[in-house]
């Protein structure tokens, strides 16, 4: 338990100093130092996989962490060389959407999971309606997806298909197993913050300091709860 310590605690550190550089300007040193952060989380994923006696679901959630950072990354050069915005942002999107399968796969089928039709059908059902909903609030919520509304379309589906995957795991269990209370914990953060990058994105107005802030805190508080739910397999 005190390496998981001494990483979140260095994890607070870098996402500090992340925040204080993202608010202050977008460059390559905030990119660096939110690429940093993002190592962090998976460093702690590998050592709660070590401690844990290598669980067969820390692998995947490792390669969902790893895409994690790559998106990262690539969302943070986007600001920076914004002659290739387009390439970063699509590049940015697909990585998360990738490591949400890691996520979903890595639950469904590495952890204890109830061997009945609807424990698969309906985080799937969840996960497409939630995806047209992205779609279909576009105006209500002043966005413009523009030439992004299909990867925001298949993101919103794989993205609250994990959520929702969490949840059943969590609800199944009488939310006594902390793992699965984490993932979902996470899940419903990851969403939040993703539905404030959405107004950063595609919004007019939504890039404040509260909105750079509140989304990167609920995507690493995110980050680090999946990363941490392995310790307790």
């Amino acid at each position: 338990m005190a390496g998981c310590i001494v990483l979140l605690v260095l994890g607070a550190i870098c996402l500090t100093l992340f925040i204080i550089e993202k608010v202050r300007k977008t460059s390559v040193k905030s990119t660096m130092i939110k690429a940093t952060t993002s190592f962090l989380f998976i460093a702690l994923a590998a050592y709660s996989v070590y401690k844990n006696g290598n669980p067969p679901f820390g692998f995947f959630a490792i390669c969902g962490l790893t895409m994690g950072l790559l998106g990262d990354i690539w969302l943070g050069l986007k600001h920076v060389y914004k002659e290739h915005s387009r390439i970063y942002t699509f590049a940015g999107f697909s990585c998360f959407a990738v490591g949400h399968i890691f996520y979903i796969y890595g639950m469904m089928r590495k952890l204890p999971y109830p061997n009945v039709w609807y424990a698969y059908l309906i985080p799937l059902a969840i996960g497409v309606l939630s995806g047209v909903a992205v779609i279909l609030m576009e105006k209500p919520l002043k966005c413009k997806y523009g030439e992004y509304k299909l990867i925001c379309f298949i993101y919103g589906i794989l993205l609250f298909g994990m959520v929702a995957t969490g949840g059943y795991f969590a609800i199944a269990n009488g939310f006594q197993v902390a793992t699965y209370n984490m993932l979902f914990i996470g899940g419903i953060l990851f969403a939040v913050s993703d539905l404030i990058l959405c107004g950063t994105y595609f919004g007019e107005g939504k890039d404040k300091p509260f909105d750079l802030i509140s989304n990167s805190l609920t995507y690493y508080f995110a980050q680090y709860l999946i990363a941490f739910s392995i310790f307790f397999i």
